[in-house]
């Protein structure tokens, strides 16, 4: 559960951690949510947004949000044995045979592979199908870490305008009410805090996040692969079950051994 929802977790410590220590110290709420700032940090950063990457880039941030705290779950030791299971059977009644079993798969990427090798793809063929996959996959995926990416550089540099913005105002009043100016330079520094806390804690881990998530699609593509071409093969059950098992990190092969 913690390893699904780690990310959710972590801005939830993160805002806590910030916005607690705040209010520690004696802040208010009403000083530090402040429309103007808010205003132009988030859409300032919007606006950069969609002038570097377009509204149809832009409106795909929404779902990646989604997605980062809300991956999708890859489960490969459940793939491994699935494809133990596909080896023993085309061993036994033919690649044919196994056509029926595919949803066990899960995912279309291993199902597809296995149906290019039903059709009598070749090895070499089946690979470089696989690797121009796997190429799509990356260059879309590191697309969209980008746009976080640009977005983790826009917050601050908004933040700053917005905070000079404020301290413009602060000193074409000069000569005003001191007590007013300290508050109006207290502001002007709420879009700065804003700017670097959007940038470090919600932008910033988005894409790292979305790192993590192509690198576990990426993983299971591999394992797939593998087991893909170790049947196309004709290699053993057992064989196949120690190759794919060598992809996994030690301590996940011995909990998949164990069981």
């Amino acid at each position: 559960m913690f390893r699904n929802k780690g990310s959710v977790y972590g801005l939830i410590l993160g805002i806590i951690s910030i916005f607690g220590a705040f209010f520690l110290e004696g802040g208010k709420a009403e000083s530090l949510f402040l429309l103007p700032p808010v205003i132009i940090v988030f859409g300032g950063t919007f606006a950069a947004t969609i002038i570097g990457f377009g509204f149809d880039k832009f409106w795909k941030i929404f779902p990646l949000i989604k997605l980062a705290y809300f991956p999708k779950k890859y489960d490969v030791k459940k793939l491994i044995n699935v494809f133990v299971y596909i080896a023993t059977k085309a061993r036994q009644e033919g690649l044919i045979a196994v056509e029926k079993d595919l949803p066990k798969l899960q995912y279309s990427f291993p199902q597809k592979m296995i149906r290019f090798v039903m059709d009598g793809t070749d090895a070499d063929a089946l690979e470089s199908i696989a690797l121009a996959e796997m190429k799509a996959m990356q260059d879309r995926h590191f697309s969209n870490i980008f746009i976080f990416s640009k977005m983790g550089g826009y917050a601050p540099t908004m933040g700053i305008i917005g905070t000079v913005m404020g301290l413009i105002m602060t000193l074409a009043r000069a000569g005003d009410d001191p007590q007013i100016l300290i508050h109006n330079i207290a502001t002007a520094f709420i879009a700065t805090l804003w700017g670097i806390f959007s940038a470090n804690l919600l932008w910033l881990p988005i894409a790292d996040r979305l790192k993590q998530c192509h690198l576990e699609e990426k993983h299971m593509m591999e394992v797939s692969l593998e087991g893909v071409l170790a049947i196309q093969s004709g290699e053993i059950p057992s064989l196949i079950r120690s190759r794919l098992m060598s992809l996994l990190p030690q301590k996940e092969q011995k909990m998949l051994r164990a069981a």
